[in-house]
């Protein structure tokens, strides 16, 4: 007769035992995706998008929506595209798109910046983007609060 303190030594072990692979498993893959999703995907600062729109290398896609853009205004030359309509329009076909957004759609090469308030919805919509294999994809997590403030500090500092 097997002791009962060896059964249920042996019982857990090949419960833990196994959760524990899997667990190792799950933070290995989660390690992984962390390190290539950070690599891929970094904040874009205020200077660096201002240059980059002067230089015209991204596409600049606002997310709030269209009655914040009416309200408070925008970031020149960016392209409203509201979070809820993201991933349908980065799946559109060209000639829907232009119709839809007077632009160009987007490549998955293409570089693309998402920006809308603060930071949180842009947030999501590069996720998104990401997930539809757009590699060159980043945010702007200062957003349009950011943009606005050091905009009008430029203005102050030119008069």
């Amino acid at each position: 007769m097997v002791p009962l303190r060896l059964l249920l030594w042996s019982a857990r072990w090949a419960i833990l035992g196994s959760a524990d692979s899997a667990l190792w498993g799950v933070k290995s893959i989660k390690g992984s995706c962390h390190n290539f999703c950070t690599a891929v995907s970094e904040d874009v600062t205020y200077e660096e998008l201002k240059n980059r729109l002067n230089s015209k290398s991204i596409m600049l896609i606002d997310v709030r929506e269209k009655w914040e853009i009416l309200e408070y205004g925008k970031i020149p030359g960016s392209v409203n595209i509201p979070l809820a309509e993201v991933s349908e329009a980065l799946q559109m076909n060209p000639k829907a798109f232009h119709e839809k957004y007077n632009e160009a759609k987007p490549s998955r090469s293409d570089r693309l910046v998402f920006s809308c308030v603060a930071g949180v919805r842009s947030k999501k919509a590069l996720d998104t983007a990401i997930s539809l294999g757009f590699s060159s994809a980043q945010h702007y997590a200062g957003g349009w609060k950011e943009w606005a403030t050091y905009e009008s500090s430029e203005k102050k500092e030119r008069n």
